[in-house]
């Protein structure tokens, strides 16, 4: 009889943490939306890198600003990448800690929470960053017609 009370247990805490899988999942999702702006905020960079030298002194200026407004997207985005990491690590130890707590039938449901909130805090600010990259982004942008 104990068991099944054992299984039935384990079959509880994998259904408790089903939830923090399904979020995990999509914060590798924004991991990967962030890594793929990086990736286009450095090709840019490097482009206009290359484009220095040869530039007229007018446009040396605007490559100049141009240049200035990616490293803080870049930035942006190394913050952003960041605390979304945080926020997937403080969710695996919190799955971690669900089977822990139990294993050891010990209740660490008040750590449990504070690492969850702790968690959500990351996310939070990763996607305020995010949301600052984004208006950086665009504020480059004139869609004015000529």
């Amino acid at each position: 009889m104990q068991e099944v009370d054992v299984i039935a247990n384990v079959a509880h805490v994998i259904q408790l943490a089903v939830a923090p899988v399904f979020l995990l999942t999509g914060v590798g999702s924004l991991l990967s939306v962030l890594v793929n702006r990086l990736a286009r905020v450095v090709d840019r960079f490097r482009v206009l890198d290359n484009q220095l030298p040869t530039a007229l002194e007018l446009t040396t200026a605007f490559i100049h600003k141009e240049m200035s407004v990616l490293s803080q997207r870049a930035r942006l985005i190394h913050w952003a990448i960041g605390l979304s990491t945080g926020c997937a690590l403080l969710i695996c130890v919190v799955i971690a800690t669900l089977f822990l707590s139990a294993m050891i039938g010990v209740d660490l449901s008040n750590v449990i929470s504070i690492l969850f909130i702790l968690a959500m805090f990351a996310l939070v600010s990763a996607l305020l960053c995010f949301l600052y990259e984004i208006q950086l982004a665009t504020s480059s942008i004139d869609v004015t017609p000529r």
